[in-house]
């Protein structure tokens, strides 16, 4: 009768705790995460030559998530953000990454800019099941969750604006004589392997393609040769220096093809000014976020809202640097991705989120572009926007164009 009545009460008491406490029996933590904390990490190129790119990045990050706390952080729970240089280095990003995982002990890094850091890291952190999260690079190696299922990007892969922009040559100039001209990396690779697939039975319509090195002084060459093959749709994936020369090299040949640049490349303050507004007319490129310098969007509220931002939290930070734009749109999704995880802030269910999100739009982001993921494709991008430079602004063109 004893035992039986002790079983009864060790029963009753169990069934009282769990419904007294159900919040507690919910909560799940990783290391990095607690009822009053979050800490993440980030390396990112504050010296070395990217140091353009990751230092007014850097300042966007660091002073969004000083708002963030202001406002009170996720789910109640403060940003303990750590952010260190890594010199665009491999082995100085997988150096910071060890410091940021044993030594802060980080739920995640987000954010990493570039191709060269984030390869670097990517063993590192999946061997530790780390999420490597929303990562800024666009290489189509950073889509695989089979090998690397930590690892996260949020940024359109180079093989998706390939596609897209082969798309819209079939639609619009089907008799097309396209020359290509590449950064010789995974970079302008990618990019013109989308372009090829997206061609596909058109794919001779190609007729010829020039490469050039990151370090070259200046790409006019390749530019004198694509003019001289006969093309009517040069077709460029360049860096910002290599794009600006172009875009002014051909104007000064007086040549006008279709002239097509990669998205990266479209800031009207940062490109196209310097280039020559002129030169620039009649450019075409792909887009997913609005373009803080361009005139058209002046009267926006989320632009408003982004430069005040800036000035109140980044005022070192350029509005018209791409790399800080991307920046803010990256740290709203990290900030998304958070708020899903409520009071299951481990590291198995962060990445569960980030890669189960559907049709959603960050701030930013131009009329008919979101971003879906899924357990097996982690590619956030599936669709982006043609638009065509009038001398002023960029101009939206038709509808979003999918790269499937």
């Amino acid at each position: 009768m004893t035992l039986a009545c002790n079983h009864v009460w060790y029963a009753l008491a169990l069934s009282a705790l769990l419904t007294v406490s159900p919040a507690y029996a919910q909560k799940a933590y990783s290391p990095g995460a607690s009822d009053t904390e979050i800490k993440l990490g980030q390396s990112t190129p504050l010296s070395g030559p990217a140091s353009a790119f990751g230092a007014g990045a850097g300042r966007a990050v660091v002073g969004y998530f000083e708002m963030l706390n202001e406002q009170g952080g996720i789910n109640g729970r403060k940003i303990s953000f750590t952010q260190l240089d890594n010199a665009y280095s491999a082995p100085k990003a997988v150096e910071q990454s060890r410091k940021l995982v044993d030594d802060v002990g980080i739920l995640a890094e987000v954010g990493t800019i570039g191709t060269v850091p984030n390869v670097a890291i990517q063993k590192y952190l999946n061997s530790k099941q780390v999420p490597q999260l929303f990562i800024t690079a666009g290489g189509r190696r950073f889509n695989d969750p089979k090998t690397f299922p930590w690892t996260v990007p949020l940024y359109p892969d180079f093989e998706t604006e390939g596609r897209v922009v082969a798309k819209y040559i079939l639609k619009t100039k089907p008799d097309a004589k396209i020359g290509v001209l590449y950064q010789n990396d995974d970079y302008g690779r990618d990019y013109l392997k989308g372009l090829r697939a997206g061609l596909g039975e058109k794919a001779s319509l190609i007729v010829a393609e020039a490469s050039y090195e990151l370090a070259d002084p200046t790409i006019d060459s390749q530019i004198v040769q694509l003019k001289t093959a006969g093309i009517d749709t040069l077709i460029e994936q360049s860096s910002s220096k290599a794009a600006a020369q172009s875009i002014r090299k051909v104007h000064e040949l007086d040549w006008n093809p279709l002239h097509i640049i990669g998205g990266s490349t479209a800031s009207v303050e940062t490109i196209l000014k310097p280039a020559g507004l002129d030169a620039s007319k009649g450019l075409v490129t792909t887009q997913f976020l609005k373009q803080p310098g361009d005139p058209a969007w002046v009267d926006d509220e989320e632009v408003k809202a982004y430069k005040e931002f800036l000035k109140k939290y980044a005022p070192s930070a350029n509005p018209d640097d791409y790399s800080v734009l991307v920046a803010y749109m990256n740290v709203h999704a990290v900030t998304l991705a958070l708020r899903k995880c409520g009071d299951q802030l481990t590291r198995d269910n962060l990445i569960h989120q980030a890669t189960s999100l559907h049709g959603e739009r960050l701030p930013m982001m131009l009329p008919g572009i979101s971003i879906s993921t899924k357990p097996d494709d982690y590619t956030p991008f599936k669709a982006l926007r043609i638009a065509t430079f009038n001398g002023t602004s960029w101009t939206l063109t038709g509808d979003p164009l999918s790269a499937e």
